[in-house]
């Protein structure tokens, strides 16, 4: 296994805008390695969402390249991308986006059974990470049931469910009350320092960014 989760060599991003060429990401080149939480800091249009994106495999490069576990990503279809997604990412929003007709541990179950696991393993490894987060006391509650704390938890749960090399997380704490964001963020970066998962953090927040391993910024679309 590569201790290098994630490298971008001299990623690009141009738009066409009204005949004009709009250069969102101008050649960011970035290494992290298994177990490392970075903060992503800039201001709002410098360029962090399409640079989540393009990691994320959302979007394509225009030119350079995302490798992942140690194998680049080709700008391939469709499908072998998401099937990239499905083995090596995990994703967390601002807003957790749980499945509300889904309790807690359906929500960490499914995408372990879209991956082709089997539903009792699933549900094993499920209740294991939400145990691990403080939830399992709260498995078969649904997302309406859960507080904003919850169900963030619940959502950053799903997303280490199937055992991904990077975690890309948006704004994880913003839509939460500062105690309760310190709580879920100090669950997110002890499971990820445990499992050894490299995590890439956009966020406002400095104080949250000066706790994690490293601060890495946004400005212009350059990285630095």
């Amino acid at each position: 296994m590569s201790e290098i989760a994630l490298q971008l060599e001299n990623v690009t991003r141009h738009f066409k805008q009204a005949g004009e060429t709009l250069e969102v990401l101008r050649g960011a080149n970035l290494t992290l390695k298994r177990g490392e939480v970075v903060a992503l800091v800039g201001p709002s249009g410098s360029g962090k969402t399409t640079l989540l994106q393009i990691t994320g495999l959302l979007d394509k490069p225009t030119s350079g390249q995302v490798v992942l576990a140690g194998k680049p990503v080709d700008s391939g279809s469709d499908k072998l991308r998401t099937a990239r997604r499905l083995q090596d990412l995990g994703f967390v929003y601002q807003f957790h986006h749980l499945l509300p007709e889904f309790s807690a541990v359906e929500n960490v179950i499914l995408p372990q059974m879209i991956k082709g696991v089997t539903k009792q393993a699933a549900h094993g490894k499920a209740e294991e990470l939400l145990t691990a987060l403080g939830l399992g006391h709260r498995l078969t509650h649904r997302p309406s049931q859960l507080s904003g704390g919850e169900q963030q938890r619940v959502a950053i749960a799903r997303a280490l469910a199937n055992d991904p090399a990077v975690v890309l997380a948006d704004e994880p704490t913003g839509n939460l009350d500062p105690h309760k964001a310190d709580e879920v963020f100090d669950l997110f970066l002890r499971i990820a320092k445990e499992r050894n998962v490299a995590a890439l953090i956009a966020t406002h927040n400095m104080e949250l960014a000066g706790r994690m391993d490293r601060i890495v910024r946004m400005q212009d679309g350059i990285l630095a």
